[in-house]
């Protein structure tokens, strides 16, 4: 079964490159989509050099939920990886992420990350990202604001209403537990760029915040609609 990898970056020129020549080693991928996000940087330019099978240039930023849909539109795979551009050499880990997808074990499975090596910030959104999910799906997510999924397709389309921004992780899962589809939760030793407790972090965090309230509120405003 076809995997396409999907790859928003966003001014990611100093790490795109690894994650993209991480990703290559894993043969179950067929497909690598890097999202360019409006960068001003040489992210585009660093992921063709790597080999990238598509570099998709936006002219406008989207956000992390835009960024995807486009690559989803140049995707040909059945499964997709969602993937974070800063991983760099780690992402190779996602060889261990597909397998329960590919096995029929689960229609998505998230990475888990190991604990920060610092502290970052206070842990409000993701306290509101698990309690919003529970609350609505009954399914209580270890990692739920983790980027690095694989999914079959049909989760992403019904989550079609509710993946804007960095609420899409929220919104996959809640579509995932409440049509039916399986989800499960794998430890892995990826890392990425970590945020502290400086403006640019807090920044980062805010807007997280302000995704996932708002993607959590369409989802209990519709959450009487019967799954189809």
């Amino acid at each position: 079964m076809a995997i396409s990898a999907i790859i928003p970056a966003l001014n990611e020129e100093a790490s795109i490159g690894k994650t993209v020549k991480a990703l290559r080693l894993v043969s179950e991928i067929s497909q690598i989509i890097v999202v360019d996000d409006g960068s001003r940087d040489r992210t585009a330019a660093e992921a063709e050099q790597a080999g990238a099978d598509y570099v998709l240039v936006l002219a406008e930023n989207r956000g992390k939920g835009g960024a995807l849909a486009a690559g989803v539109e140049l995707a040909h795979g059945e499964i997709f990886c969602f993937v974070d551009a800063d991983l760099g050499a780690t992402a190779a880990e996602f060889v261990h992420l597909v397998k329960p997808v590919l096995q029929g074990e689960a229609d998505m499975a998230v990475a888990q990350f190991p604990a920060g090596r610092r502290s970052a910030g206070f842990g409000l959104v993701k306290r509101l990202a698990s309690w919003g999910i529970y609350a609505l799906s009954g399914y209580l997510p270890a990692s739920p604001l983790s980027g690095q999924r694989v999914l079959q397709r049909g989760v992403w389309e019904k989550a079609v209403s509710f993946r804007d921004g960095f609420g899409v992780e929220v919104g996959l899962t809640v579509a995932c537990v409440r049509h039916g589809y399986t989800v499960t939760e794998v430890p892995l030793s990826m890392t990425h760029r970590e945020t502290g407790r400086n403006w640019q972090g807090f920044s980062h965090r805010g807007k997280q915040f302000i995704d996932v309230s708002r993607t959590l509120f369409r989802l209990w405003v519709n959450r009487r609609e019967k799954p189809e």
